[in-house]
C-alpha cells in the first residue's frame, strides 16, 4: 500500500469549504475514486493549530497512483488550482509505502 501525505494551512473562514473539497467525500476523493486502485483519504486537522490540515490518499501502489496522476492531470490541475483560494501554504511531507509485517 502507498500513501501520499499532504500538509495545508488554510485561509481563515475557509475552513469548512477546505474540509468539504478535501475530505473523503469530497472532490479530491470523488476524482480519485475514477481509479479502482484508489482507496481512500484522511483528513486532519491539528487541534493545536487549527489552520493546519494533513491528507492522506491511500492508493494500492506508487506506480498506479503515479499513472493516475498521468492520466487525469488537467482534472488535477484544475482541483489544484480551486484550493489554491482556500490554502495560504500546501506542502507535499512526502510519499509513503507500508511495511509488510
Amino acid at each position: 500500500m502507498f500513501l501520499a501525505l499532504w500538509e495545508y494551512e488554510v485561509k481563515p473562514g475557509c475552513e469548512e469549504r477546505f474540509e468539504k473539497v478535501y475530505g473523503p467525500a469530497g472532490d479530491w476523493a470523488v476524482l480519485f475514486r475514477c481509479d479502482s486502485n484508489y482507496q481512500e483519504t484522511r483528513l486532519l486537522r491539528d487541534p493545536l493549530r487549527p489552520a493546519i490540515y494533513l491528507t492522506l490518499d491511500f492508493w494500492k501502489s506508487r506506480q498506479a497512483c503515479k499513472e493516475f496522476l498521468a492520466a487525469h492531470g488537467a482534472e488535477y490541475k484544475r482541483l489544484d488550482a480551486l484550493g489554491e483560494g482556500l490554502t495560504i501554504n500546501e506542502r507535499r511531507v512526502g510519499d509513503y509505502e507500508f511495511i509488510a509485517p
